[in-house]
C-alpha cells in the first residue's frame, strides 16, 4: 500500500507591518483592521515603527491587540522588516504595507502555498486603489506604484520575486540566509530599493527546483495616491529602478538579477506598445518608451558608479 500522507497543518502566520509616517495613521489602522477579518487568523501582528516614538506610542494606544515594536536596525524599509523578523514567532513571516488592506483569504491562500515542502517563499497579486488613475499609465508600468502588472502570471506559478507588499517566507528561511540587504532598503534621501528582490534570489538558490510561488488570488489592495501618480514620479521611479537594479546585479551577478528583466523587455514591453499604438492611445506609448528609457538609464549609471565603487573600495583597501 502507497504510504498515507499527514495530513497538512495550516502554518502559524505572523504579519509584519512597517510603518514609518503619521500621514498614514488611519491607512494603517485600515490594514490591521483587515487582518482582524482573516479567515485564517494570523498568529500574530507586528507593526514596527521607523524610528518615530510618538508614532510608536500612538499605535500601542490605539491599536493595543498588536505587538508594536520600533525598528532597532539601521532607518529604512530593510531595517525595520528584519526587526520584525526577529519579533516574530511564526512558522512563516508574511508582509503587508502600512497602506494596503488585506483580502479576508490572504493568509489562508498563503499558507496553502506552504503544502508543498519545497516552497520557501509565497505571495500574491498587489492590486492598486488608486486616488486618480490618469489616462496614460500604462499597464505594465504599475510595479512603479508597488502594485502588480501586465506581464506577471494570471495563476500560481513560481516566479523570481514577490512583491514587497504581498509576500511571506518560511521563518527557518531567515535563520539561514539572514535578513533583508539594509543597504538596499529604502530611507528618505537614498533611492535605492529591491531588497526584496535580493532576497528572494537567495531564497532561488535554496532550491531545488522554484521555491518561490506567485498566487494571483492571494491579493492585497494597495492605495495609489495622486501625488504617485505624476510624470515626474513616474520617471524617478523608473530610473530608481534602474538604479537599484544595478546594485542587485552587483550582489546576485547578472544572469539571476536580470532574468525577468529580459523576458519583461523582449516581451511585455513590445506587445503593450504595439497595443497602445493599435488604439492610439500615444500618450500611453510615450509613458511606456519613457519608463524603460528611464529605467535603463538608473541601471546604466547605477553600474557605472558600482565599478567606480569597486575601484575606489580596492584603493581605500591598499592604503589601509
Amino acid at each position: 500500500m502507497p504510504p498515507v500522507e499527514a495530513p497538512f497543518t495550516q502554518p502559524a502566520v505572523s504579519v509584519v507591518v512597517c510603518s514609518h509616517t503619521p500621514d498614514r495613521r488611519g491607512e494603517l489602522l485600515d490594514a490591521i483592521k483587515s487582518l482582524r477579518q482573516q479567515s485564517q487568523p494570523p498568529h500574530e501582528v507586528i507593526v514596527v515603527v521607523d524610528h518615530d516614538p510618538d508614532l510608536l506610542d500612538w499605535v500601542r494606544e490605539g491599536a493595543p491587540d498588536v505587538l508594536a515594536i520600533e525598528n532597532r536596525e539601521e532607518q529604512g524599509l530593510a531595517g525595520a522588516r528584519n526587526s520584525g523578523v526577529r519579533a516574530g514567532q511564526g512558522e512563516v513571516v508574511a508582509f503587508l504595507d502600512d497602506d494596503a488592506v488585506a483580502a479576508p483569504s490572504w493568509i489562508e491562500r498563503l499558507s496553502a502555498a506552504y503544502r508543498d515542502p519545497r516552497i520557501l517563499g509565497a505571495g500574491g497579486a498587489v492590486l492598486p486603489v488608486w486616488e486618480e488613475r490618469p489616462s496614460w499609465f500604462p499597464e505594465e508600468f504599475e510595479w512603479v506604484v508597488g502594485c502588480s502588472y501586465r506581464g506577471l502570471p494570471l495563476r500560481r506559478s513560481p516566479v523570481r520575486n514577490l512583491i514587497g507588499c504581498n509576500m511571506s517566507f518560511r521563518r527557518d528561511v531567515f535563520d539561514r540566509l539572514g535578513g533583508f540587504a539594509e543597504k538596499l532598503g529604502r530611507v528618505a534621501g537614498r533611492p535605492l530599493g529591491c531588497e526584496e528582490t535580493e532576497f528572494c534570489i537567495r531564497v532561488g538558490r535554496q532550491g531545488p527546483g522554484d521555491p518561490v510561488l506567485y498566487d494571483p488570488a492571494a491579493a492585497v489592495h494597495h492605495r495609489v495616491p495622486r501625488d504617485r501618480t505624476t510624470w515626474r514620479y513616474f520617471l524617478w521611479r523608473c530610473y530608481c529602478e534602474g538604479l537599484s537594479k544595478a546594485e542587485v546585479a552587483r550582489l546576485t551577478g547578472r544572469e539571476r538579477a536580470l532574468a525577468s528583466e529580459r523576458a519583461y523587455t523582449l516581451q511585455t514591453l513590445p506587445s503593450g506598445l504595439w497595443r497602445e499604438l493599435k488604439a492610439a492611445r500615444v500618450s500611453r506609448a510615450a509613458a511606456i518608451v519613457a519608463g524603460f528609457c528611464a529605467t535603463v538609464a538608473g541601471f546604466l549609471i547605477g553600474a557605472a558608479l558600482s565599478r567606480l565603487g569597486a575601484r575606489g573600495g580596492r584603493g581605500g583597501e591598499a592604503r589601509a
